[in-house]
């Protein structure tokens, strides 16, 4: 009897879960999701990194001066576009395109690594008419508020245990919002005081994807570790924030840069 009672014991035992085994789990996940954003953090910063060397780059050649035109006006430097230049400043659309339908099944994740980088090259040549219009102070400056913002912002969206979720709807239709009223506002009514609300305005949308997106981002992993889509969903999330960075760059530089 007393074997028997030993036996049984010792099997019941093995099949309780232990406290330990469900910390080590804890501290498995945890480091893996660590590992996840700090894989699309690091990807996403080699890309602005990428962009900004491109734009300073190219702004200095003499394809620069036959896509984009300097024109001096009594408010500051602009810039007449070329057909050249229409189709620089429009490629990046068309790698948005191409990635955001379907992008993260067709492609394999060296793809879209490639992908990634071609874009962020791309939005250099874009971008490098900043250089020629704003101030290299306004820019600096700029960049290092959307840097420190984008920083606070995507900590909050990481460590919140408030659900952002429910930011998402409302934030997309401020974005077309923003969207439509730029171009009306560029084609019909040329307010500066309607180009800044718009600025204002898009900053503040873009404040709301940075925290939205990273608590997005940061509770996909739970489904996507240990798939084959969790190496694409460390470049779809890069492109996410490095998106949510530049726009939230350039309307800061619109709303508080100084044009040469």
């Amino acid at each position: 009897m007393a074997d028997w009672n030993d036996t049984d014991r010792s099997q019941h035992a093995t099949s309780v879960p232990r406290a330990g085994d469900a910390v080590a789990r804890g501290t498995t996940f945890d480091a893996g999701l660590r590992q996840h954003m700090l894989s699309i953090y690091n990807m996403m910063a080699s890309g602005v990194l990428l962009t900004g060397i491109v734009s300073l780059l190219f702004v200095n050649t003499a394809l620069f001066d036959a896509a984009f035109t300097i024109v001096q006006t009594p408010y500051g430097r602009s810039l007449q576009v070329t057909g050249l230049g229409w189709v620089i400043k429009l490629a990046p659309l068309a790698f948005i395109l191409v990635l955001s339908f379907g992008g993260i099944q067709r492609f394999s994740k060296t793809t879209l690594q490639a992908m990634f980088w071609g874009f962020a090259v791309l939005m250099g040549l874009s971008l490098s008419t900043i250089f020629a219009v704003y101030t290299g102070e306004s820019v600096a400056a700029a960049f290092f508020s959307a840097a420190a913002a984008f920083a606070g912002l995507s900590l909050f969206g990481y460590t919140t245990k408030k659900n952002l979720s429910g930011w998402g709807s409302f934030l997309m239709m401020g974005l077309i919002g923003i969207i439509v009223a730029m171009l009306l506002n560029a084609f019909v009514f040329q307010s500066g005081a309607m180009g800044l609300v718009i600025n204002i305005l898009g900053v503040l949308i873009f404040a709301g994807f940075t925290a939205y997106d990273t608590q997005r981002l940061k509770e996909e992993y739970a489904y996507l570790r240990g798939t084959e889509f969790a190496g694409k969903a460390v470049v779809m999330g890069a492109l996410s924030l490095y998106l949510d960075f530049i726009n939230l760059f350039l309307f800061l530089l619109q709303f508080l840069g100084s044009r040469e």
